[in-house]
């Protein structure tokens, strides 16, 4: 398995460049399709709930949006570096 961006926070909320991403596990149901689309920015761990990995800054900001897009459940939220949501809106 790959290592957690932040181990302290796998699921975030983690900075990944000019981006925030949390996964909110209580909505995470491990559909993985976030792992499909950015497979360097989520894995899902021993629990099925998706978590944020170290290789996740080379992800673009297209790449997080569209993987947070993708969540039938919108467990994936993005955030600029304001601070501003940008997904769910």
């Amino acid at each position: 398995m790959s290592n957690p961006k932040d181990p302290q926070k796998p699921s975030g909320p983690v900075k990944i460049n000019d981006f925030s991403v949390q996964v909110d596990r209580d909505l995470c149901i491990g559909a993985a399709t976030c792992v499909a689309i950015a497979p360097e920015v989520f894995v899902l761990d021993s629990e099925a709930k998706a978590i944020i990995i170290d290789t996740a800054d080379t992800a673009t900001g297209e790449m997080l949006i569209d993987a947070a897009r993708s969540c039938p459940t919108s467990a994936i939220s993005v955030y600029d570096k304001d601070g501003e949501k940008l997904f769910p809106s």
